[in-house]
């Protein structure tokens, strides 16, 4: 499948595309933190195969989550607030749009 679905503590049932996930990455090499240049550009990256296919997740501490994707990129560490953000799910949608 292409989405994950999350059960969170207060009863929400979150939704969001792997696309979304992996295009939103946190880490610092996707979000185009590049120290030795001293500039900020968010990475272009080739398509490359399995960019989009989660093929792990590691709790990290209390405070988030690793994801692991098959092309073997596994930096990004998503908080769960972050993810949470990310939810695409019908009644996250309706809140974005006012509706």
């Amino acid at each position: 499948t292409d989405i994950l679905l999350l059960a969170w503590d207060d009863g929400h049932s979150g939704a969001s595309s792997l696309r979304t996930l992996r295009d939103s990455c946190p880490c610092a090499g996707c979000q185009g933190e590049t120290v030795l240049l001293k500039t900020y550009a968010p990475m272009e990256t080739p398509e490359m195969p399995g960019k989009y296919k989660l093929v792990g997740a590691n709790q990290v501490g209390s405070y988030a989550v690793a994801l692991s994707w098959a092309d073997g990129h596994q930096t990004g560490i998503y908080t769960w607030q972050h993810l949470r953000s990310l939810c695409e799910c019908e009644i996250c949608r309706m809140r974005e749009t006012g509706a």
